[in-house]
Order: C-alpha cells, then sequence, then structure tokens
C-alpha cells in the first residue's frame, strides 16, 4: 500500500543555507494494516505525510502510494488515499449533510450515488442527528468525526489521519477511537496515522513506526519495540544507600539513593531470584515493585530524552 525508498526532502531557508527534514527514509506499509507514526515535533513526520500525500515532493527517492507513483501520477494517488489533518475540513455555511455530497460530487460521484453516499457515511460515524446543522455548532468530536467522514467519502483503500484526536476530551477522544476501528472492520480501509498520545499508538496501532531527526529509528509492533528496546524493570528500596550500591552491583542495576533499578526481560518472573539473592547476601529488601516499559521508554533508550517532552503540539 505504501513502499517508500531513500525518501529525502531539503528545504532552503535562506541564501547557502538548508534544512533536510527527512532523510533517506525507507518504508513499507501492507494493505489493511493500523500503523501508528511517532516522533517529536520537527521530527519529520508531517513532511513525510506531506510527501506521501502528494502535498510536497521529494527532493530525492521515490514512493508508490496505492500502487500510484507520488511523484509521476499524484492525481492517481489522490483518487486513492483519503487525508485528515489536523485542522477541521468542513465549511461553516453549509449543512452536513450538504458537505459531505458536495464532496462526493467533486470526486466525481452523480448526485445520487453522493447523497447516498453521505447518507451511509453519518450512518456509520453516528453522525445521522447532526445531517442539518452546520459544522460550526458541533462539538469537537463531533466535527473530527465529520472531518473523517470527508475524508472517506471516494472509499480510499488508505486513510492518512494526522492527530486525529488531538484536543479531544477523553469521552471524545475514546469515541473517535471507535469509529476508527470501526472503519477497519466495514472496509478494511488502510490507516496511517500520527499522534502524540503514546497510549493510543501501544493499545491501538498493530504497527509502531518512529521518526526522529528526519530518520526512522524504530519500527515494529508496540510489544516488540518496548520488550528489545526498552525491557521490564525492577525497583527496590533498601534500608540504606550502601546496601542500595551493593544490591545494584549484584543485579546489574543502578542506584539512586536507596532506590535501585534494574532491567529484565521478564521482570515479574526475575524477581523473586533476585530477592532471594539479595536476602542470601544479608541485604534488606523494604520494597519492590516491577514496572512494563511504555513507548516512551523506547524512545528514551534509543535518543536519550523523552518523546513526550518533545511531542506537545502548539
Amino acid at each position: 500500500m505504501i513502499h517508500a525508498r531513500g525518501l529525502t526532502r531539503v528545504f532552503k531557508l535562506k541564501k547557502k543555507e538548508t534544512v533536510e527534514a527527512v532523510r533517506g527514509i525507507d518504508l513499507d506499509v501492507e494493505a489493511g494494516r493500523l500503523v501508528a507514526f511517532l516522533g517529536p515535533n520537527g521530527a519529520g513526520k508531517s513532511t513525510t505525510l506531506r510527501i506521501l500525500t502528494t502535498l510536497l515532493p521529494p527532493t530525492s527517492g521515490t514512493a508508490t502510494v496505492a500502487g500510484h507513483d507520488v511523484a509521476r501520477d499524484p492525481a492517481g494517488v489522490r483518487a486513492r488515499i483519503g487525508y485528515v489533518g489536523q485542522r477541521n475540513s468542513a465549511g461553516e455555511d453549509f449543512l452536513v449533510r450538504d458537505e459531505l455530497v458536495t464532496q462526493g460530487r467533486c470526486y466525481g460521484l452523480p448526485a445520487k450515488q453522493a447523497a447516498a453516499r453521505a447518507d451511509e457515511l453519518l450512518d456509520l460515524l453516528d453522525l445521522t442527528p447532526l445531517a442539518k446543522r452546520k459544522p460550526g455548532t458541533l462539538s469537537g468530536g463531533q466535527r473530527r468525526r465529520l472531518d473523517i467522514a470527508l475524508g472517506l467519502v471516494h472509499r480510499p483503500d488508505l486513510l492518512f489521519l494526522d492527530e486525529p484526536s488531538t484536543g479531544l476530551d477523553p469521552k471524545s477522544r475514546a469515541e473517535i477511537w471507535a469509529h476508527i476501528l470501526r472503519l477497519r472492520e466495514t472496509y478494511g480501509t488502510t490507516l496511517f496515522l500520527t499522534t502524540h498520545y503514546l497510549e493510543e499508538a501501544d493499545t491501538m496501532a498493530e504497527r509502531v513506526v518512529i521518526i526522529d531527526n528526519g530518520r526512522i529509528i524504530a519500527d515494529g509492533t508496540s510489544e516488540q519495540l518496548k520488550n528489545d528496546l526498552a525491557g521490564d524493570h525492577i525497583t527496590l528500596t533498601t534500608s540504606t544507600e550502601a546496601e542500595a550500591r551493593r544490591a545494584a552491583s549484584m543485579s546489574d542495576g543502578t542506584a539512586d539513593g536507596t532506590t535501585v533499578r534494574v532491567r529484565a526481560a521478564n521482570a515479574a518472573a526475575a524477581l523473586p531470584e533476585c530477592l532471594r539473592a539479595l536476602d542470601g547476601a544479608g541485604i534488606k529488601v523494604t520494597t519492590a515493585e516491577t514496572t512494563r516499559p511504555t513507548l516512551d521508554d523506547v524512545f528514551l533508550t534509543l535518543t536519550g530524552r523523552s518523546l513526550t517532552d518533545d511531542d506537545i503540539p502548539a
């Protein structure tokens, strides 16, 4: 569905000054997958999306999206993809249903087909009761559902979603995700999305791709990335700092005051053995807990900084 090789994009800021926003990206996305594209602000996420959706030409490299080359056949790409940007797509002066019908007509659907498709999407996204309202009267969650409906009018094989739940309250975010997942179940649509909510990518996406400084630095399922690049952690507390240092040296961990942190492939299984070894060495452990890594831990392991600190939208 997406095949990119060596995608590079260079921006010229001033005379003799250039910025390389995307640096030789290789990416393959199979049909029917739900892929989360993560990275801090300025990492190259938006530039990559703009290239893949034909809004921005690559400086070098190639990309085929939905079977069509983004440079040689942008119209072919656009006819087969949907794009939901961060800003609302609907105008303020038309009714919700009329917006959908007009979008269908813009894609060449006959009037009756455009009307039928509008009604189908209104039903799918629970917008039917809002069909005769203007977009400006809708809540944030309702407007995002309308944005998604507009991106689906022409039945695209691939839908790009740029921060689909940003700015929504938890209830609205959950509703948006319920509808996104329903799309896959109903149409088998390939979904490629960016999000700064790491828990969304962790729990919803089948595949996570992390980009930083214009390069892809990690690619796999959430569980694979967390297990291979971050690992579980055991956190222990000892009675004294001296005991903490001894415990850290015995378990290949790190000590901070009386706290000891140990990385383990399977913390729940490793904890009893760790406690027995420390008890045998006369080290008293006062508290012990295990934690599973997050995608932010993966980013921290790879880059030495937190993704959540950098990826707060302006």
